[in-house]
């Protein structure tokens, strides 16, 4: 087979430059027909810019795209789709007040025989059949606002679908979704496949590049580093080709020893949010991971500990005293923090800069009489928190905070609650979304942050994550506490057993 025929895209020598730095860097990538390649590497490496030149979105400074035996150029957006590419953002694109249908066909509405107007009938129809192709179980009439950000991520892959595309790039497709609807998205994309279509998948998490794709492609530093089979690497392979060095410990090592309860949670229900009798207690300097699936409660639960959520009955205590949180501002003022799960609509003010999403929680620390900033104090706070995450800002701490990768626009989120000092510290998802390298830098932090007193509360879906880190962990099942297990109790195993109600 030739090459024309065996690769439906050849990019060759590709060079991508933003404000004089190059963001790719004579980059080489090839994409076979019928195939899932994914395209891997830390946060910054250059891999949605990539995607984003085949989407017509950035136009290349140097190099050759040759795409179904051609060379060519994608002017725009519209150039690409019209070719047959079609791309699943990793930053949903949607318009909140149209509904499914509409948000799946805009700019490709049915017409009906006078081509003046919507053939809205034949429209929904189709939306059916997409969403039944996709396991969402919504109607095409509902408005975008009214879905969950998993619901609304399946709409996007939906929508990628309906436009028969030959080639498809799914830019980090599976942040949003549950496990259930990872495998029905799996399923989806190895019809494609038999289909004949071509996707690129881009992915942090190493299981579902190993479930899925057939070949991988790492770059680094804008730089192309390797393209091999799937069947020809291992885990500990691929995160050395994407930081250049071995990474054969992720997790510290956590000297905990047993200290006085710092927080106690006795019987919380809130019927809202269906949870119930939920009670357990966190010592000093100790990292307890909350598990459990999808909708089990942790996330709830840490919400209704911050203030956000009424309870309907339930007590806490902290360091031994009884307290009343009613808002977040209670919480705060007690000594609690938390990074929520995420960080883009609850955790950053995306309009403003690096240095002022740092100082936040404590920016009256820096007024003089409670009026006047003093903003050299302020820089140098922020500075000293740059410094010690080795938070990497290319244009300064003056830099709108959404032109960060997602590994350092965490570590904005950690540096706004760590200068706060908080003795409790809740983590919601605290890796969601960036990259191993990262992850490692952040799960130091976790362990430094028990060892110097600081009591963490861990929320992850990350089972590695839970099992790496956690002193202890509370199994959450259906809005209650379902178990508790020890260090020397922590298996994948017990934990499912826990988390899907097989053990009580």
């Amino acid at each position: 087979m030739n090459e024309a025929s065996e690769y439906v895209i050849e990019i060759k020598g590709l060079t991508k430059k933003f404000y004089g730095v190059k963001a790719l860097d004579q980059v080489d990538f090839r994409l076979k027909r019928g195939t899932v390649h994914a395209l891997m590497g830390e946060n910054g490496a250059g891999k949605s810019t990539l995607m984003n030149v085949l989407a017509g979105i950035h136009q290349p400074d140097e190099g050759t795209i040759i795409y179904k035996g051609r060379e060519t150029r994608f002017p725009n957006p519209q150039a690409s789709i019209n070719s047959g590419i079609s791309m699943i953002h990793q930053e949903l694109n949607v318009i909140q007040d149209l509904s499914v249908a509409e948000n799946i066909f805009v700019g490709n509405e049915f017409r009906d025989r006078s081509k003046l107007f919507v053939d809205h009938r034949k429209t929904r129809r189709e939306t059916q059949q997409l969403l039944q192709k996709v396991g969402l179980d919504v109607q095409p009439t509902t408005l975008m606002r009214d879905l969950s950000t998993a619901q609304a991520q399946m709409v996007e892959i939906a929508k990628a679908i309906s436009k028969n595309a030959d080639v498809i790039i799914m830019d980090e497709p599976t942040s949003s979704i549950t496990l259930k609807e990872v495998d029905v998205l799996f399923d989806v994309i190895r019809k494609l496949k038999e289909e004949g279509r071509s996707i690129i998948y881009i992915s942090h998490k190493l299981e579902e590049v190993f479930e899925i794709a057939d070949e991988v492609t790492v770059f680094r530093d804008g730089k192309y580093v390797v393209t091999k089979p799937i069947s020809e690497l291992t885990t500990g392979q691929i995160i050395k080709y994407m930081i250049d060095r071995d990474l054969n410990e992720m997790y510290e090592e956590h000297a905990y020893v047993p200290q006085d309860v710092c927080f106690e949670v006795q019987n919380l229900s809130c019927s809202s949010l269906k949870l119930r009798d939920i009670s357990f207690k966190v010592h000093t300097g100790e990292i307890l991971g909350l598990a459990g699936l999808v909708g089990a409660g942790r996330s709830e639960t840490c919400e209704c500990i911050f203030g956000l959520h009424k309870l309907d009955s339930g007590n806490l205590s902290y360091k031994g005293k009884p307290i009343r949180i009613r808002s977040p501002k209670d919480a705060i003022k007690a000594g609690i923090g938390f990074i929520t799960e995420d960080r883009k609509l609850s955790g950053l003010v995306l309009s403003m800069d690096v240095q002022s999403n740092m100082t936040l929680i404590t920016f009256n620390k820096f007024a003089k009489l409670k009026v006047f900033l003093n903003r050299k104090k302020e820089r140098e706070k922020a500075s000293e928190f740059q410094n010690s995450l080795k938070l990497k800002v290319p244009h300064g701490l003056q830099q709108i905070v959404t032109e960060l990768s997602g590994g350092n626009q965490q570590k904005v989120v950690l540096a706004k609650w760590l200068m706060d000092m908080p003795d409790l510290l809740i983590m919601d998802e605290p890796t969601r979304g960036i990259d191993v390298g990262a992850k490692a830098e952040i799960y130091k932090l976790i362990v430094s942050l028990a060892e110097a007193g600081k009591t963490i509360l861990l929320v992850s879906s990350e089972m590695q994550e839970i099992l790496g880190l956690s002193d202890r962990v509370v199994v959450f099942h259906e809005g209650q506490v379902a178990g508790e297990l020890t260090k020397s109790e922590l298996s994948q195993e017990r934990i499912m057993e826990l988390a899907t109600g097989i053990a009580h």
